[in-house]
């Protein structure tokens, strides 16, 4: 599945691999593009619902709006 979600609070490329790193921790599968700049993430060829990779997100202090 290919899911795009809002996310609030990427500030740098650090904030970026930490969304990227939890996403592929859970799902290896995935490809994750995030883009501070749009506040925006992109998650395709994921194998978890839309749900449980916002919460992965979430976890990591980036909330999903």
């Amino acid at each position: 599945m290919d899911y795009q979600f809002t996310v609030q609070g990427m500030t740098c490329g650090h904030c970026e691999m930490a969304v990227k790193k939890a996403i592929t921790r859970l799902d290896p599968q995935a490809q994750v593009v995030a883009d501070r700049t749009q506040n925006q993430v992109t998650v395709t060829h994921s194998t978890q619902p839309r749900e449980v990779l916002a919460k992965v997100i979430a976890e990591e202090g980036y909330p999903v709006t």
